[in-house]
Formats: structure tokens, C-alpha cells, sequence
């Protein structure tokens, strides 16, 4: 027997992940994801600081030549924590057994990750391309949403809004006169955007093609399976400053120079879009609420990833189905699920390993998982995060 399907036996369908983090050399942590205060930068100043836990990833992260092969890739581990293997290879070996036949044979491979993003400021304005211009680089297109869970959130970081798009009256020469300045300083592309505030346990739809500079909460954000993007403003709220080669990034080789290929991959429509915030925001929509549990979808404005937020109440079991795979991640409490104990950590040592994520394979899902909450006074409060679930909502 393979180790991948010794350890699909071992949980009965439910997989142990290990966590994954994940640095990025332009930001700087905001401290919200656990990691213990003196791990933050322990992959040293030139990787930059911890700022993402990615959570069912089959994903590489790309974060420049001295990447190692398995950064932002999940491995399932063992029960006792002495075996493991990348989720990425057991999906390559088992396909749909983990991931569903449908999954497996539209994409041939697990298609989405989530992560929590906890960066101190604002990112820079910036870009997921769609699926045509994120080809030319041998990626695919990245529409992702954004969840903003009051757990994760004790402080507001230094910027708590975030600008979307572009506003309606703008022209593509203002925007093209921007891109052209990144060089020369600030480029103002901010003046031609217009900022929401961030309100807790709520979301954000943001499709490819869509200019976005989020706030400095500590993210939920569902996404593609893609870690594709490019920045297009120059100087950050602050005063840091973003390098050029990020403006092109994932350009191809023959475009770089082209202001009006930065132009090309914005989705236009979507970006000046009038009723942007009715038809990108997200309220929580529930799906149960009764004396045991309350499930609601969080992030559902996408055909290809979504999310569910499940609340388990105090001393409570119960039995919950899906049509899909999922990851979850724990936010809050304590419990079993099917085989497996649960429990959400204080704090996290890099390289430690944690109970608080999990994978239900299909079968498992549609089958049913028996969550129990073994407190009597704290709810369980998970995160679950789908490709493709045909029980989605249409609205």
C-alpha cells in the first residue's frame, strides 16, 4: 500500500494538513496567524517576513529564484505526525478518490487553495490576470475572494480599507499616464480609485482583471489555483516603495516596456463598474441554523471557488454533508471530527505541526463527517473552502 492511501485509510476519507507558511518579501507581518513572535522572519530578511498560511495548497508560491520547491505546498501527515506527503502528489495519485471524478477530469489536479493573508499595511493596487494574459506565462487566471474573520482580527492593522477598482469616470489615458510614472515616483493610480471600508465577517468578490489594494485586516481568501499577479501602484500609503520589476510581473518577455499591455489585462467593465460594491459584497447567507449548528455561505459570488462558514455550538453533535472536497481551517474550539481530535492553537512554532486543518475528501463529504464540540461553553467556528460545489447558490 502507497503511503497516500495508507494515510487516506488512516483518517477514513479526513486528512491531517500540516501548516504551510508562506513569506513574501514586500510586506511585513501583521501577527494575527499565530506564529510565534520570534518565527516571523526565520527564513531570513532577504525571503521577508511570514505573512500567509496557505491551507489546502497544491500550489507553488512564486516568490522569485530562491523559492524552495515545496514553498506554499500542503502535505497531508500521519496521526502521529512521522509520515507525510504533499497533498499535491496524493492528488496525483488517487485523483478522484480524493478530489472527485469531476474535479479530476476537468482540471487534473485539486483547482483552488485558500490562505490567510495578515499583512501590518496596505498592499499595493495590484492585478490578477485573467485566463488569456496569464497563458502567455503558462499560469491560469486567479479569481479570488476575500473573508474577514473576527478571530483573526484583535487589531485593525494600519489601514483597514481597501480599494477596488477604478472609479466609473475614469479614463483609459489616466490610467495609462499612471502606469507610465510608476518609475518616477508615486504614480497617484490610488486618485482614480475609490476606497470601502472593511467590515468584520464579511466578504469581497474579486474576479481577474479587477485592480485591488487590500486593507490591512488579516485576510480569508479563497482562490484559484494560481499564484499569478502584478503590481501597478508605485508607492505605498506610508511611503514604502514597490519595485518595478513587480509592475512586470508575469508580463511575457516580449511585452516588457509595454504600457499598453498593462492596459490589455485590465478587465475594463468590471473595473468601473457603477454598482461595484452590490455586485462584489457579500453578506453571510444561511444555509442551517438550528439548536445544534449554524452553516453559512461566506464567499459564493464565484463559479469556481467558494466557501462555507460552520459554527458548531457548545456540547453539541452533529452529522454534516457536502456535495464536494473541501480544506477547512479552525477557527475557534475544540472537538473530533469523524477519527481525528481537533483544537485550535494559541500559538504556533515554524515547523510544528497543529490540529486546527483538515481535507474531507468527496466521498467523505457526501457521506457525512460527525463533528462533536467537546466544550461546553465555546463553539467550534471552521472555514471551509471548495473548487467547484454544485450546491452553490445562484443568484
Amino acid at each position: 500500500m502507497s503511503l497516500s492511501k495508507k494515510l487516506l485509510c488512516e483518517g477514513g476519507g479526513i486528512l491531517r494538513l500540516a501548516p504551510t507558511w508562506v513569506p513574501r518579501s514586500f510586506c511585513i507581518p501583521g501577527r494575527r496567524i499565530k506564529l510565534h513572535p520570534d518565527d516571523y522572519y526565520v527564513l531570513g530578511l532577504e525571503r521577508g517576513g511570514i505573512d500567509e498560511r496557505w491551507f489546502a495548497s497544491t500550489t507553488h508560491a512564486e516568490n522569485g529564484p530562491e523559492t524552495p520547491e515545496d514553498e506554499g505546498l500542503s502535505y497531508v501527515v500521519s496521526a502521529d505526525g512521522t509520515e507525510r506527503v504533499l497533498l499535491r502528489d496524493m492528488v496525483d495519485e488517487l485523483k478522484g478518490e480524493v478530489i472527485g471524478d469531476a474535479l479530476w477530469n476537468k482540471y487534473g489536479k485539486w483547482p483552488m487553495f485558500s490562505k490567510f493573508f495578515d499583512n501590518l499595511g496596505p498592499l499595493p493596487h495590484h492585478i490578477h490576470h485573467r485566463d488569456e494574459h496569464a497563458a502567455r506565462v503558462g499560469q491560469a487566471g486567479k479569481p479570488e475572494m476575500y473573508f474577514f474573520p473576527a478571530q483573526c482580527n484583535n487589531h485593525g492593522g494600519e489601514f483597514p480599507f481597501t480599494f477596488f477598482g477604478l472609479n466609473p469616470e475614469t479614463t483609459r489615458e489616466e490610467v495609462r499616464e499612471s502606469l507610465a510614472a510608476f518609475p518616477k515616483g508615486d504614480n497617484k493610480l490610488l486618485d482614480l480609485s475609490r476606497a470601502y471600508k472593511i467590515t468584520l465577517d464579511t466578504g469581497w468578490d474579486v474576479p481577474p482583471g479587477v485592480l485591488h489594494a487590500p486593507a490591512s485586516l488579516c485576510t480569508y481568501e479563497p482562490q484559484f489555483a494560481s499564484d499569478v499577479y502584478a503590481m501597478y501602484q508605485s508607492v505605498l500609503y506610508g511611503g514604502k516603495c514597490v519595485p518595478e520589476n513587480l509592475l512586470w510581473k508575469d508580463c511575457p518577455e516580449e511585452e516588457l516596456g509595454n504600457v499598453d499591455y498593462l492596459l490589455d489585462v485590465i478587465d475594463w467593465e468590471a473595473n468601473v463598474d457603477p454598482d461595484f460594491h452590490k455586485n462584489r459584497f457579500m453578506k453571510p447567507l444561511v444555509i442551517t441554523d438550528n439548536e445544534a449548528y449554524t452553516e453559512e455561505w461566506i464567499c459564493y459570488k464565484c463559479p469556481t471557488v467558494c466557501a462555507k462558514r460552520l459554527t458548531v455550538k457548545p456540547g453539541q453533535k452533529v452529522t454534516i454533508t457536502d456535495a464536494a472536497a473541501y480544506g477547512f481551517i479552525l477557527l475557534e474550539g475544540k472537538g473530533t471530527i469523524g477519527k481525528w481530535e481537533m483544537e485550535t492553537p494559541t500559538l504556533i512554532r515554524y515547523g510544528e505541526l497543529t490540529r486546527d486543518e483538515f481535507f474531507v475528501t468527496e466521498s467523505a463529504a457526501k457521506a457525512g463527517v460527525e463533528i462533536v464540540n467537546t466544550s461546553d461553553t465555546e463553539p467550534i467556528v471552521m472555514l471551509k473552502h471548495f473548487a467547484e460545489n454544485p450546491e452553490l447558490p445562484k443568484l
